[in-house]
């Protein structure tokens, strides 16, 4: 299992000097089975990916699941911009969310409606299946997905990938101090490889302005990686104010606590394997 980050930050793309070393761009993270690919999360970053995808197939068709956790724009705004989607009507990709408040399908037509974009769906050649993804587990072949609801405004949707090779958990956005969904959080992450993890705020900072806006912070994060087992802690969905000696920071802090602590890095790689811990490409 390859795991690559493309986008890390939270609620807006930030292309400022003193972001780059961690980056800027909104949620999207890539895992690879082989020649499979799941998707998680269409922010800024799913453009790159789009790119690479072209270099990777060139003009060959491209299948992939793509799970999205809301439809908040900073985990949607990349879709219009994700060239394999108007490619080829050989490509597939299989869109899996829930729809709570809304379909995904129509999300995406109402992102793409004038006067917000300046071509609509109909320029997508590619394939596109919408799934309807609710709490519970779904076998894809031999990988299991679990999905379990998070603590965030209009709701999130936190999902835990099974496979042979390891576990990884995505469970971005979510706000801890309700029983229930601190308890999902837990549940999900359990004996996880792998836990990506909302740590958009500081400690200080929820405590003094940031409660009720959906988010967590670096001490809780290393509270559910502890509670539930988890192997490795990826700090995500940086705030846009936090720069790149504020993460540096952040990550030696969580140190302290538990040891096997990064944040997450546009471009950065982590591989799985039996009987292998997670690590860092070269």
């Amino acid at each position: 299992m390859r795991i690559r980050f493309w986008g890390v930050r939270g609620s807006t793309p930030t292309p400022q000097a003193e972001n780059l070393r961690y980056g800027g761009n909104t949620s999207c993270v890539e895992v690879r089975l082989g020649d499979r690919l799941f998707v998680f999360d269409c922010g800024t970053g799913i453009r790159a990916l789009g790119q690479q995808l072209h270099r990777e197939f060139g003009g060959r068709a491209v299948s992939a699941h793509i799970f999205v956790s809301h439809f908040h724009w900073d985990h949607i705004q990349g879709i219009p911009f994700f060239g394999p989607l108007y490619d080829q009507p050989e490509s597939r990709f299989f869109f899996h969310s829930s729809s709570r408040t809304r379909s995904l399908k129509r999300v995406m037509e109402e992102q793409m409606a004038s006067p917000y974009f300046p071509v609509d769906m109909s320029e997508m050649k590619a394939r596109r299946d919408f799934y309807e993804i609710e709490q519970g587990r779904v076998p894809l072949d031999d990988v299991t997905v679990e999905a379990m609801w998070l603590n965030h405004p209009q709701g999130c949707t936190g999902f835990r990938l099974e496979t042979k090779d390891g576990v990884v958990v995505y469970a971005t956005d979510n706000e801890p101090g309700d029983a229930l969904f601190d308890k999902n959080v837990r549940q999900l992450a359990s004996g996880a490889d792998v836990l990506i993890y909302d740590a958009q705020y500081l400690p200080e900072e929820y405590e003094a302005r940031k409660r009720g806006w959906g988010h967590s912070h670096w001490r809780e994060a290393i509270n559910v990686v502890m509670e539930s087992g988890a192997k490795e802690l990826v700090l995500f969905h940086h705030d846009p104010d936090h720069d790149d000696a504020c993460l540096d920071q952040m990550v030696k802090e969580a140190r302290n606590y538990y040891p096997k602590v990064r944040a997450a890095a546009e471009g950065m790689e982590m591989v799985l394997s039996v009987g292998r811990a997670a690590g860092e490409s070269s």
